[in-house]
C-alpha cells in the first residue's frame, strides 16, 4: 500500500482514539481517495464506488462491489477487502454489525438517510462533521508539488488563450477549446465546467457558456480549472478584447485587483478566516462598491475544487500554514457585466505565496 496513504490513515487513527471511536466510516469519494488512493469519483450521485472503514486498533477495510475488485486488489490487502455482491446497504449494514464496534463514527455531510436508517438500527453511530477534511485542509509536500503543477498548467492555458478566439467566437466554442487544451496538455478532466462569459453574461458569477459571440470590442470573463495528477486548479481572468477598453472596465478591474492584493497582503497564519473576507469587503466599501461584491472571497482547493475553508464573512476558523486557498473578489453589474480576478494562494509561515 502507498506509504503516503498509510501515513494519512495513521493521522486519522489518532483522532479516532481522541474521539473514543472504535472505527470511522468514510463515505465521501475525495476522502476515500485521500486515505487509500482508491477511486476519486463515484459513478454518479446515487451510486457509490465503495467506502472505507478505518479502525482505531489498526485494521482497515475497503468495502466495494465486484466491479471494483481488481482495482481494489491493486492497492489493498486481499484479506481486508469486503465485496458486497447483493444490495449495498443491507450487505454493508450486516458486515459492519458483525465487527462489534462500540462506537462507529460517520461523515454527516455525505451519508444518505437510507443508509443511516439501516445502520442506526444495528449500530451505535456517532456523527462527525469532518475528521478527514480537517486533515486534508493542510497540504503536505507531495500535495503541494502536484498542486503547483496543476496550477502551472492553468497558467499555460491563459498564456495560450488569445490564440483560441477572435471576433465572432462564441462562449461555447471557446469553452470547448479550453477543455481540449487541458486534456491535450496533461489534465485528466476539467476541475469544473468552464465559465466563459461575454459582456453582460459576466454579471453571472457561474455563467454557463452559450451562443453569445465576442465582438470587436468586448468584455470576456474566463474562470477555468483542470484536474492534473488528481489535483484541481482554479483561476479567473477578465479581459478586454479589442483596442479600446472602456473607462468602466479599466476602473472596475483596478478595484477588483486592488481588493485582491489587499487580501493577499493581509494573509497571516493564525488570522481569523472571516477577517480575510472583511479586508476585501472593506476595500470595496471604501470605494463605495461593496454592494456589488456578492459572493465569498474564495475557498480551499485540492482534490476538490471547493474544499474547506470557505472564505466568507461568517466562516469560523483560522488560517494555517499549508492551506491552499483561492482569492477571487469580483464586482457584478447586471446591465453591464462583471469582473473577477482569481489566484491560487498558499498560506506560508509568514504570509502567502501566489502559486
Amino acid at each position: 500500500m502507498n506509504t503516503i496513504h498509510e501515513q494519512r490513515r495513521e493521522k486519522l487513527r489518532s483522532r479516532l482514539v481522541d474521539q473514543e471511536l472504535d472505527a470511522y466510516l468514510v463515505l465521501h469519494p475525495a476522502n476515500r481517495f485521500y486515505l487509500s488512493g482508491f477511486e476519486l469519483h463515484d459513478p454518479q450521485c446515487n451510486e457509490s464506488a465503495g467506502v472505507l472503514v478505518i479502525e482505531a486498533k489498526g485494521k482497515d477495510w475497503l468495502c466495494t462491489d465486484p466491479r471494483y475488485l481488481d482495482a481494489a486488489k491493486r492497492i489493498w490487502p486481499d484479506d481486508e477487502i469486503f465485496i458486497y455482491r447483493n444490495k449495498r446497504i443491507p450487505a454493508l449494514t450486516d458486515f459492519l454489525s458483525k465487527q462489534g464496534y462500540g462506537r462507529l463514527g460517520f461523515e454527516t455531510k455525505i451519508m444518505s438517510h437510507e443508509l443511516f436508517a439501516a445502520l442506526d438500527a444495528q449500530l451505535p453511530l456517532v456523527p462527525h462533521l469532518g475528521l478527514v477534511e480537517e486533515l486534508r485542509v493542510i497540504k503536505d509536500a507531495y500535495e503541494l508539488e502536484l498542486m503547483t503543477a496543476s496550477c502551472s498548467l492553468n497558467h499555460d492555458l491563459f498564456a495560450a488563450l488569445p490564440a483560441m478566439f477572435g471576433p465572432g467566437c462564441t462562449e461555447q466554442e471557446l469553452a470547448w477549446s479550453i477543455e481540449r487544451f487541458f486534456r491535450e496538455n496533461g489534465a485528466s478532466e476539467l476541475a469544473f465546467p468552464s465559465i466563459v462569459a461575454v459582456n453582460e453574461n459576466a454579471a453571472l458569477p457561474h455563467s454557463i457558456p452559450g451562443p453569445k459571440q465576442l465582438g470587436t470590442e468586448s468584455l470576456l470573463l474566463v474562470d477555468i480549472g483542470g484536474r492534473c495528477q488528481d489535483y484541481c486548479s482554479d483561476q479567473t481572468r477578465t479581459l478586454w478584447i479589442g483596442d479600446k477598453p472602456s473607462h468602466r472596465f479599466q476602473q472596475t478591474l483596478e478595484l477588483v485587483q486592488g481588493a485582491q492584493q489587499k487580501a493577499i497582503d493581509t494573509i497571516r497564519p493564525g488570522m481569523e478566516i472571516k477577517d480575510l473576507y472583511q479586508a476585501a469587503w472593506d476595500f470595496f466599501d471604501q470605494h463605495n462598491v461593496a454592494e456589488y461584491f456578492t459572493h465569498a472571497l474564495g475557498h480551499g482547493i485540492g482534490l476538490e475544487t471547493h474544499e474547506f475553508p470557505g472564505l466568507g464573512p461568517k466562516t469560523q476558523g483560522q488560517l494555517e500554514p499549508g492551506m491552499v486557498i483561492t482569492i477571487e473578489p469580483g464586482l457584478y453589474y447586471p446591465e453591464w457585466g462583471g469582473i473577477r480576478w482569481e489566484h491560487m494562494v498558499l498560506v506560508t509561515e509568514d504570509g502567502a505565496k501566489v502559486l
